[in-house]
């Protein structure tokens, strides 16, 4: 075979009940978020936090400790790799998040039911976005250049304006909401339409769960191509993203107050993206050319952890010189110009 990454003895031999199991874990967990934490609206504090991170996290790492046990240490390894991937790409998530909650000005105790809408409808683009990504390339293995082409695309764009914000006013379908539906002023509770003598408006909390939606989707066509930047396998490439954004409201909450001291994330995230696009390239070509060298998965996961750990520790630096300095989500377009200046 051509390219043996594709064939069944490369691949996790991933059984039905193992795939209905790991669905049923996630939804439980939602379920749990949905029942508990997320019940009663209210303004979420560090210590609640801190302990649904840590659940979250120890959750994904238990995972990850069966998937070593049971499938092997190579998928192990490329389940933790993932995880990584999409873990530090979902902090990136988190600064698109405050600037839409802050520009739509939902009120602090709406924040977690926003939230948890978003990340479930974020597992649902990635699970049709998995699904594409996977069938593309196990029926066209050219798939993998174009992923990472696009990576790298990003990647750089990212890198040139990585000390910028993106505007949710720039988002076309926000714009085209404002502009053909009737909407109401003020937020009614958590309601997404609302009628008033006899007539049926959208809240501005319609208008938030369509950027955040919106914002989910644009993601996901960078977080999955460099998710299988890492393993090609789509049960880890489901499962590491699941977990990741099960845990992205808590992080919301643990680190909304560290954001903006996170200065060099973005372009650390640059990085991450070009080095993820370039592995892609490479696993196809090694393919073609044996002569050239495959970039292992441990490796990978070593550059990625470096260049985290570095950014976060040069960011933290610059904090603590320079006060007035402060993170920015960073863009992949350059910042609009008002054509009536």
């Amino acid at each position: 075979m051509l390219y043996p990454w594709l064939s069944r003895e490369f691949q996790m031999q991933v059984t039905t009940g193992i795939w209905l199991a790991t669905v049923g874990l996630i939804a439980l967990l939602i379920l749990i978020d949905l029942f508990t934490a997320s019940r009663k609206p209210h303004e979420v504090k560090f210590k609640e936090a801190i302990s649904w991170t840590l659940f979250y996290v120890g959750i994904s790492i238990g995972f990850g400790v069966w998937v070593w046990n049971y499938f092997g240490n190579t998928f192990g390894t490329e389940f933790f790799a993932a995880y990584l991937v999409e873990y530090s790409l979902s902090v990136d998530n988190l600064f698109i998040f405050v600037i839409i909650l802050a520009q739509f000005a939902v009120p602090n105790a709406y924040h977690q039911r926003v939230l948890l809408i978003g990340v479930f409808l974020a597992l649902i683009f990635r699970a049709i976005f998995i699904a594409l990504g996977a069938a593309a390339i196990a029926s066209f293995s050219f798939t993998f250049v174009i992923f990472g082409a696009i990576l790298i695309w990003t990647g750089i764009a990212l890198f040139k304006h990585w000390d910028e914000d993106p505007n949710p006013n720039d988002n076309f379908l926000v714009r085209k909401i404002r502009s053909s539906i009737a909407m109401v002023e003020d937020f009614q509770g958590t309601k997404l339409f609302v009628r008033l003598n006899g007539k049926r408006f959208a809240t501005p909390m319609f208008l938030v769960i369509i950027a955040i939606a919106s914002t989910d989707l644009l993601f996901a066509l960078d977080s999955i191509p460099a998710t299988f930047g890492v393993t090609s396998q789509s049960f880890l490439v489901f499962s590491a993203n699941a977990f990741a954004l099960l845990g992205l409201r808590a992080l919301y909450f643990l680190l909304k107050g560290l954001l903006d001291k996170l200065i060099y994330l973005s372009l650390g995230l640059s990085f991450i993206l070009i080095f993820i696009g370039a592995k892609l390239i490479v696993t196809f070509l090694h393919e073609e050319f044996s002569e050239i060298p495959k970039i292992p998965t441990v490796m990978s996961l070593g550059v990625i952890a470096l260049i985290l750990a570095v950014s976060t520790a040069a960011s933290l630096i610059k904090s603590s010189s320079d006060p007035a300095a402060k993170a920015h989500a960073g863009r992949i377009t350059a910042q609009k110009t008002d054509k009536s200046e």
